[in-house]
C-alpha cells in the first residue's frame, strides 16, 4: 500500500545517510557539512499533507460520525433544511398502454448541508464514499409518488455515491430504475400525444422540516441525447414543483419530472389503416361481378367481413379496456360498416333479381304464344327502353304490349326471324340486342360503384382533417 511504500522510503533515506557517515569514518574523510540525500528526505518528511488524503485508521474519526446523533435531521428544531435535487435521465425504457405506466432509469442526486460532517482541510478538497457510509448518517427520505416498482442498481455493488466537503456540504447520488403510473388519454389514439410525470416527495418531513427544490431550475434535468422509443417521439422534458396536501400529515414539497411523447403513426398506418382500407376496397369488387354468380359474391363479402373483425380484435387486444371511443375505433368500425353494407347490397340485388325473374315467368305464362307470326321468339326488354327502341329493330314485328301499369318494368317484344334476312344482318342485329337488352348487372350495382367509393373518400377526408 501507499503507507508501506512511504515507510520503506523513509527507512531507505535513513540507511543511506548512516552508510555515508560510516564510510567517512573508515576512510578518514571528513564528513561533509551538507548531505544532499538527507536534505531531500527531510524535505519530503516535513511536507504538510492534506488531512483528507492521510490515513486515519477509521473514516469515522475524521467525520466524527460517532459523536453525533444522525437519526435527527440537520438543524433539528430550527428552520426547514433546503435539499436541492437534480436528475439525469439515462434511459426511458418502455411505455405500456395496457398497464398505463412507464419505466425510467435515472441518476438522482441530492444536495444539502450537514455541519456535523464538516472536517478540517487545507486544500478544501472533498472526500468520496460508497453506500456503506450512507447507513450511518442522515440522508433525505425522498420517494417516488405513484410508483409501482423501483430499485437501486446493485451490480457490482450498490450504485450509491456520497461526497462530503469540508464545510459540511453533501452530494448524495443514486442510480435508480422506477416504474410509475401515467394517466393516458386514448381518445385520439393512435394520433395522440401523452404527457407523463415522475413525482418526488419526502415521505416523513413536511415543508416545515425539509424543503425540496430543483437545484438549478429547468437546468436541473438532463437527458441523454440517445434516448429513443420505438413508438414515441420524445418532444420535451421539463420540471415543475408544487405543494401536496395530505389531510392527516400536512403539506409536502413535491417535484415533477414532466415529459411529452408523440406517437409515431407510420406503424399503425401499416398495421391497421392500410389493411382496413384495402378490405373496404376489396368489398367493392363484388359490384362488378355478375349478379347471378352467387358463390363468388357471397364468399367475397364474408371474407372481407371476417378480415375486418380480425383487425378490430387485434387492435383492441393491445389496448386497455377504456370506456370511451378511440380514434382508431371510429375508423375501423366505419370501415366495417362499409364492408357489411356491401354484403347487404348484394342481398338486395339478389332479392330484386328473384322478384324480376318471377314477374318474367308470369308474363311468359300470360302470353304463351304469338299466333299468326311464323318463327317468332319472345324476348324481355327492361323498362329503360322505349317503344322507339323496340321499333328500331328492323325486320322484326312487335305484337301485343304489356298493360300500361307494367310498361315501366317490362316490354314483351315478339321478334320474327325473317327467312329472307341475310346472315350478316342477323349477326349484327344479334350483337346489338346482346349489348342493349341483355344486362348482367342490376341498377343498384351501378349506383353502388359510385356511391360507396365517393362516400368512403369523403369520410377519410373528414377523419384525417379532424384527428391529424
Amino acid at each position: 500500500s501507499l503507507n508501506k511504500l512511504k515507510i520503506f522510503f523513509f527507512f531507505f533515506c535513513f540507511m543511506v545517510s548512516e552508510v555515508k557517515d560510516w564510510r567517512s569514518l573508515l576512510l578518514g574523510v571528513q564528513r561533509p557539512q551538507i548531505n544532499p540525500i538527507a536534505v531531500f528526505c527531510s524535505h519530503i518528511y516535513k511536507k504538510n499533507h492534506d488531512v483528507t488524503k492521510t490515513w486515519k485508521g477509521k473514516t469515522e474519526q475524521l467525520l466524527r460520525v460517532d459523536d453525533h446523533d444522525f437519526t435527527m435531521r440537520p438543524a433539528f428544531g430550527g428552520p426547514a433544511i433546503p435539499v436541492g435535487v437534480d436528475v439525469q435521465v439515462e434511459s426511458l425504457d418502455s411505455i405500456s398502454e395496457v398497464d398505463m405506466d412507464f419505466t425510467m432509469t435515472l441518476y438522482l442526486r441530492h444536495y444539502w448541508k450537514d455541519e456535523r460532517l464538516s472536517f478540517p482541510s487545507t486544500t478544501n478538497k472533498s472526500m468520496t464514499f460508497d453506500g456503506r457510509l450512507v447507513k450511518k448518517i442522515w440522508v433525505p427520505d425522498v420517494f417516488f409518488v405513484h410508483s409501482k416498482r423501483s430499485f437501486i442498481h446493485d451490480t457490482t455493488t450498490d450504485n450509491i455515491m456520497l461526497r462530503v466537503f469540508p464545510d459540511g456540504h453533501v452530494l448524495y447520488s443514486m442510480r435508480i430504475t422506477v416504474t410509475a403510473m401515467c394517466n393516458m388519454d386514448f381518445s385520439r389514439f393512435p394520433l395522440d400525444t401523452q404527457t407523463c410525470s415522475l413525482e418526488l416527495e419526502s415521505y416523513a418531513y413536511t415543508d416545515e422540516d425539509l424543503m425540496l427544490y430543483w437545484k438549478n431550475g429547468n437546468e436541473s434535468l438532463k437527458t441523454d441525447e440517445k434516448i429513443s422509443l420505438s413508438q414515441f417521439l420524445i418532444q420535451k422534458f421539463h420540471t415543475t414543483s408544487r405543494l401536496a396536501f395530505y389531510s392527516s400529515t400536512g403539506w409536502y414539497n413535491r417535484l415533477y419530472i414532466n415529459f411529452t411523447l408523440r406517437r409515431h403513426i407510420f406503424f399503425f398506418l401499416l398495421q391497421t389503416y392500410f389493411p382496413a382500407t384495402l378490405m373496404v376496397m376489396l368489398s367493392w369488387v363484388s359490384f362488378w361481378i355478375d349478379r347471378r354468380a352467387v358463390p363468388a359474391r357471397v364468399s367475397l363479402g364474408i371474407t372481407t367481413v371476417l378480415t375486418m373483425s380480425t383487425i378490430i380484435t387485434g387492435v383492441n387486444a393491445s389496448m386497455p379496456r377504456v370506456s370511451y371511443i378511440k380514434a382508431v375505433d371510429i375508423y375501423l368500425w366505419v370501415s366495417f360498416v362499409f364492408v357489411f353494407l356491401s354484403v347487404l347490397e348484394y342481398a338486395a340485388v339478389n332479392y330484386l333479381t328473384t322478384v324480376q325473374e318471377r314477374k318474367e315467368r308470369k308474363l311468359r305464362d300470360k302470353f304463351p304464344c304469338t299466333c299468326g307470326i311464323p318463327h317468332s321468339k319472345t324476348m324481355m326488354l327492361d323498362g329503360n327502353y322505349s317503344e322507339a327502341d323496340a321499333n328500331s329493330l328492323a325486320g322484326y314485328t312487335r305484337s301485343q304490349m304489356v298493360p300500361e301499369e307494367e310498361k315501366q318494368e317490362k316490354m314483351v317484344v315478339h321478334l320474327t326471324m325473317s327467312n329472307e334476312s341475310n346472315s350478316s344482318r342477323k349477326r349484327g342485329l344479334k350483337g346489338h340486342v346482346g349489348l342493349r337488352i341483355i344486362q348482367n348487372s342490376h341498377a343498384i350495382d351501378k349506383y353502388s360503384r359510385l356511391i360507396f367509393p365517393g362516400t368512403y373518400i369523403f369520410f377519410n377526408l373528414i377523419y384525417w382533417s379532424v384527428f391529424s
